[in-house]
């Protein structure tokens, strides 16, 4: 079937990408207001855009009233966020997050997750998290109806000791049980993983086959 994207309603746009972009990752982020007080929410609109700066885009919507989530607000006047990676232990607790709580309720209390300081920018990391990237907002593109796009470049990275080669300064991937953000309520494993090499042209032009004279 063929679909006239701008000739959908939103939801239904909506709803046929988040089925068809799969499986996206999420941050979740965590910021902190002009009290002091943490914010904590999931965003799967999220991927890195660059590594020379390090750069990470999140994408985030407003409420169905059309105001705009704590998140954004937060962002956009400390210039300040810090991205923390989902893996199963901590999946439940970040769905729970996503509730529409009152503003200034603090989520990570609420549902249990302990934060520590960052080392680069005020808002904590979550403590269960297994990697934590500490960023500053670089710039927010505001889209059709209070939508943002915000970019921002990684100061600092945390990983868990037992997910890293130190030597090496790679990631063991084998691992990481990173959670993925799919449609409707669905979410999937990173568990299942293989390995498919990149070769150069110079390597692909030695196996093809000679041409006749």
């Amino acid at each position: 079937m063929d679909f006239d994207i701008a000739a959908l309603p939103s939801q239904d746009a909506y709803m046929l990408l988040i089925g068809v972009i799969v499986p996206r990752p999420i941050a979740f982020v965590t910021t902190v207001d002009r009290e002091g007080r943490i914010n904590a929410a999931p965003f799967s609109f999220f991927n890195m855009l660059g590594h020379d700066p390090p750069v990470v885009a999140l994408g985030i919507g407003p409420w169905p009233d059309g105001t705009a989530k704590d998140t954004a607000r937060n962002i956009n006047e400390s210039r300040e966020f810090v991205v923390n990676m989902v893996d199963e232990a901590i999946a439940e607790q970040m769905v729970q997050c996503a509730t529409d709580f009152p503003h200034g309720m603090e989520e990570l209390e609420i549902v249990g997750l302990g934060h520590l300081p960052s080392k680069t920018v005020k808002p904590p990391r979550i403590a269960e998290s297994p990697i934590n990237l500490e960023c500053k907002r670089l710039v927010t593109l505001e889209l059709g109806k209070h939508e943002n796009i915000i970019l921002g470049e990684v100061l600092h990275l945390h990983i868990r000791d037992d997910l890293v080669d130190a030597e090496r300064r790679r990631v063991r991937l084998e691992r990481l049980r990173l959670v993925g953000r799919l449609a409707g309520h669905g979410y999937c494993r990173i568990r299942d993983q293989f390995e498919i090499r990149r070769e150069s042209y110079a390597s692909w032009l030695k196996r093809q086959p000679a041409t006749a004279p």
